[in-house]
């Protein structure tokens, strides 16, 4: 064989090569994942793949396992009712992150890499490193939107928008004017605020401080001081500062932690051991399941609890179905926590947007049936697309926790936003 026809030959075995290689990787097709007339990532005939990445274990103990739980009582239901445009939901469960960043990405790795999901829903987390790579991958991903990367980029999306909003965006105020209403007024009344050391505490202190000042509130203390990775086992050092800050050198009218249970459950317990009897506050705690526990009852009593959607104690259509639809994938009854709505919530968005793309079920069908998406009634209150990934929906309800039950303080109900700066 001559040199050039030697220099042809190994040139086309090469080419093969590569286009052997570059099948393979895409499922059996060149086409990029997700886009018209090629195979799309996920999707069959009849079945869609759906994955979720949730914060299943952590170091401290808390756990966010009943998220999964939620998502997949949400796709049965769908199933049940003959799945989306025909298509059943096939739902792989989710991945732990254990509220590790390397663990966050490498769960979304996985979920797109090599299980081949169309889209992650639900993902909860107090990190989420995985962000970047599956918005470049063009996977419709829906969660709770606590993080600021739910918060602008085009295929991430939070069941009740974006509740960490950069500058141009929107505030919730749910929070500040419901602890108002429980305070009487907001005018004369001091809070403090305080939060992990991490990415949503100290995002959390930014946007509340905020809020808080907006709605007439003085801020005595707002600090992300308490280490994220380890639970302190002396809180005297945060209590003596925040019984000190308010006017006067006193203890502020209330006390907001950005934080999850079981350091809130040290922090009130150290509190009220110091004496303090003003309002304690936390987006958390609304677990039947934390009331089993003499000592954790405790800790929580008369403690009032942030909610971005409609208490389980609301007897509207919406949480009826809610109950039903957890008690069948359960198969019994079992004690709600907010974990397990925040998964239905994200099933739900993200059916409602799979179903207005139509039978023709593309990344850029979803996107599109997201661009102009509304709907009203919901757990969340009403939803609206994009509008969802710069400003949270604006709806919330106050609960407190008295004698060992949860007592809605502050009806569920959709407040203006106000400007985030």
């Amino acid at each position: 064989m001559s040199r050039t026809l030697r220099t042809l030959a190994a040139a086309a075995a090469a080419l093969l090569l590569a286009t052997a290689c570059n099948s393979a990787s895409t499922g059996g097709t060149s086409a990029k994942p997700g886009a018209a007339g090629g195979t799309v990532r996920g999707v069959t005939a009849d079945t869609v793949k759906v994955g979720g990445i949730v914060s299943m274990t952590s170091a401290s103990g808390y756990s966010k396992k009943d998220t999964d739980l939620g998502a997949k009582a949400r796709y049965d239901r769908a199933n049940a009712e003959g799945g989306v445009n025909g298509r059943r939901i096939d739902y792989l469960g989710a991945e732990d992150d254990g509220q590790d960043p390397a663990r966050n990405l490498a769960a979304a790795r996985k979920l797109v890499q090599q299980d081949q999901v169309f889209a992650v829903a639900p993902m909860s987390s107090v990190t989420f490193a995985g962000a970047d790579f599956l918005d470049s991958q063009a996977v419709p991903t829906v969660g709770w939107g606590t993080l600021p990367s739910f918060c602008g980029p085009k295929h991430l999306y939070g069941f009740n928008g974006c509740l960490v909003p950069t500058p141009g965006g929107t505030l919730n105020q749910t929070w500040p004017e419901g602890l108002a209403t429980i305070l009487g007024g907001a005018k004369g009344r001091s809070v403090a605020l305080i939060a992990g050391d991490n990415d949503a505490g100290k995002f959390g202190i930014r946007t509340f401080t905020q809020g808080f000042k907006a709605a007439g509130f003085e801020l005595a203390y707002a600090k992300a001081a308490v280490p994220a990775g380890s639970l302190p086992n002396d809180w005297s050092a945060y209590t003596k500062e925040i019984l000190r800050s308010g006017p006067g050198s006193k203890a502020p009218d209330a006390v907001v932690s950005v934080m999850q249970t079981p350091y809130n459950i040290g922090l009130f317990t150290a509190l009220k051991r110091a004496g303090y009897t003003g309002v304690l506050s936390d987006p958390t705690d609304y677990d039947p399941g934390l009331l089993a526990k003499d000592a954790t009852r405790q800790a929580l009593d008369g403690v009032v609890v942030l909610l971005q959607f409609q208490p389980f104690e609301a007897d509207s259509p919406a949480m009826r179905q809610f109950k039903a639809d957890i008690r069948k994938t359960a198969g019994k009854e079992v004690p709600l926590n907010m974990h397990m709505l925040t998964g239905y919530m994200s099933a739900d968005l993200f059916l409602s947007l799979a179903a207005k793309a139509g039978k023709d079920l593309t990344v850029e069908s979803f996107q599109k049936a997201a661009n102009g998406f509304s709907d009203t009634g919901t757990l969340v209150g009403d939803r609206s697309e994009p509008k969802g990934q710069k400003e949270s929906f604006g709806c919330g309800a106050l609960v407190r926790l008295t004698g060992g039950r949860y007592e809605v303080a502050v009806p569920f109900r959709c407040y203006p936003p106000i400007p985030f700066r």
